[in-house]
């Protein structure tokens, strides 16, 4: 990094430049490095699911938003998907899943988080959220255990985030990662950087008891996400993981990419 972009990097010139680069016509590179878009850990996920897809020579790519509620996010992932689609050529398909009707009734004990947590909390205003959405994105209603088994996505899982709060959501909600996928999917799980979590509830205890229970597939945190960010304080930093696939990982013959790919 040079004497510039050190400088632009500092507060609070680093402000400013951001806000540049949020309404300026930049690249979503740009973007994504100033953290200059609404829902920045989707932007980061997508266009890193594009960059790994384009690694492994794939033209097309899924990515999910578990946890609908009003489709505020749904929506930002959705103009993610388009901006980084025309920078890179990858084809991306949305998925939004979600009860449509708030948040069930839970398992009533620690590991749903019931201090934080209730049920119909975040309900979907389904035909108004749409009349919003394009032909790019799938909107999936019903209870996540039942219609995780039986979505089919169009192309390989490349990014997905996870918003939905309980732990006994969030288990059922991993087995997307049993559909095809690219090598390693960038994956967000929402409030990890809140001060009530711990490894014994919510998305924190899922993630160890899938990493227990799969053999080739394991989460871990995203290393080195911070790398190059003049933002690299957010907060949300803390909630991004990759899921590495061990067997394809170890199938692969090494072809040069974009750094960080493989």
């Amino acid at each position: 990094m040079g004497i510039l972009s050190s400088l632009l990097a500092e507060p609070p010139i680093r402000s400013v430049v951001k806000l540049g680069a949020r309404f300026l016509p930049v690249s979503v590179r740009v973007k994504n490095r100033w953290n200059a878009v609404d829902r920045p850990q989707y932007l980061g996920g997508v266009l890193y699911a594009a960059d790994q897809a384009r690694h492994e020579e794939r033209d097309a790519i899924s990515v999910i938003e578990f946890g609908v509620a009003d489709g505020h996010g749904l929506l930002a992932l959705e103009a993610h998907a388009a901006a980084v689609e025309r920078e890179t050529g990858v084809k991306i398909r949305v998925y939004g899943f979600d009860s449509g009707a708030g948040l069930p009734r839970g398992i009533g004990d620690h590991r749903d988080h019931p201090d934080r947590w209730r049920p119909g909390d975040y309900p979907t205003d389904v035909d108004a959220l749409q009349a919003k959405l394009t032909d790019r994105t799938t909107l999936v209603l019903g209870d996540v255990s039942a219609t995780v088994a039986t979505t089919t996505l169009t192309a390989p899982l490349g990014f997905v985030a996870f918003d939905l709060d309980y732990y006994s959501s969030t288990v059922p909600a991993l087995r997307i990662l049993d559909q095809p996928h690219l090598r390693r999917i960038a994956l967000y799980f929402d409030d990890l950087d809140e001060h009530y979590n711990h490894r014994w509830a919510g998305e924190l205890l899922a993630i160890e008891e899938f990493n227990a229970k799969s053999r080739d597939l394991k989460i871990d945190r995203w290393r080195g996400v911070r790398a190059g960010r003049p933002f690299g304080d957010a907060h949300w930093l803390d909630s991004m993981y990759l899921a590495h696939d061990l067997s394809a990982i170890a199938a692969t013959r090494l072809k040069r990419g974009p750094v960080g790919m493989g």
